[in-house]
């Protein structure tokens, strides 16, 4: 019982975090699946067996609150389960973390870019036309694939990837990925069911990742609404940087203390630059209320 409720809680923050900023369930997830002992293969496998019921909840929110847009989903969802059926195959016999540093640190770039773009230059409307099916299906392609194989990296690979573009509004960004998840998530677990037949799963570990998953998705999906475009953007990019610090971190087998030092300037600034961030909304919605307040009313 003690071990549902820890599950279920992990699930309901994994989802939290993922629901409102595109990225992080697979990673929290599985992060905590293989602190309990689990292989890599089983703590991925129960993952995205649990994300077959969180992202249709956390898709069904998005939809009610407006953040999806379906061509995005259908464009970047439908690759993305043929490379996440591929990736499971791969993970169920075939080791990947050789690539893990190179990955991880790409993924830091952008997550950097992603900090850096919203927070000093942030997105205008004027510049959201919209993103290419030709960057759409190989993202798709790439990030199901590495979702798989690393039991969580779909928003991570993708979320930043479509931010970075500056061509469709953050919070559709969000919603969209959330929603295409489903499709990875059902590819996922069928490459590793039939991959996996030897080895049990636990359902009561995928139950308890679901409950929370599903409890917390209407949440997510109403703050991903309320909370600014910009404050979005800087949270993602913050979470990506140090997700994958601590994954490139841990590659490198960097001695003490220098792993505490790195940590603690990358949380300093990830502070600052959200402080910076809160700061210039609420001047910025200042300056509105004052610019509306001045404007005479029509007789």
């Amino acid at each position: 019982m003690q071990a549902f409720l820890i599950f279920a809680i992990g699930g309901f923050i994994a989802q939290l975090v993922d629901g409102s900023l595109g990225m992080a369930y697979g990673v929290t997830s599985t992060t905590i699946l293989l602190t309990a002992g689990l292989t890599p293969a089983l703590a991925s496998a129960s993952v995205h067996l649990a994300e077959i019921g969180t992202s249709v909840a956390s898709g069904l929110s998005h939809w009610k609150f407006g953040n999806v847009d379906w061509k995005i989903v259908l464009t970047l969802g439908v690759p993305g389960a043929i490379g996440a059926f591929l990736g499971a195959t791969a993970l169920s016999n075939v080791s990947t973390e050789a690539a893990e540093p190179w990955m991880s640190a790409i993924l830091l770039a952008l997550g950097l870019y992603v900090l850096l773009r919203f927070a000093i230059r942030p997105l205008r409307r004027r510049q959201l036309t919209g993103v290419s099916p030709k960057l759409l299906a190989p993202l798709g392609l790439v990030a199901g694939f590495v979702d798989a194989t690393g039991g969580g990296g779909w928003g991570p690979v993708a979320t930043p990837t479509l931010l970075s573009t500056g061509k469709v509004e953050p919070r559709k960004v969000v919603g969209s990925v959330d929603t295409s998840e489903f499709l990875i998530a059902v590819a996922a677990s069928l490459g590793f069911l039939f991959s996996l037949a030897s080895q049990q799963l636990s359902w009561v570990t995928v139950g308890a990742l679901l409950l929370g998953g599903v409890v917390a998705a209407p949440l997510a999906a109403y703050l991903v609404r309320i909370v600014p475009m910009r404050l979005i953007g800087v949270g993602a990019g913050g979470l990506i940087v140090l997700t994958n610090a601590r994954t490139l971190i841990k590659a490198f087998d960097l001695p003490a203390p220098t792993p505490t030092a790195i940590y603690g300037v990358i949380v300093v600034a990830w502070v600052a630059a959200l402080a910076y961030t809160i700061r210039v909304i609420v001047a910025e919605r200042r300056e509105i209320e004052s610019l509306e307040e001045d404007t005479p009313t029509p007789a």
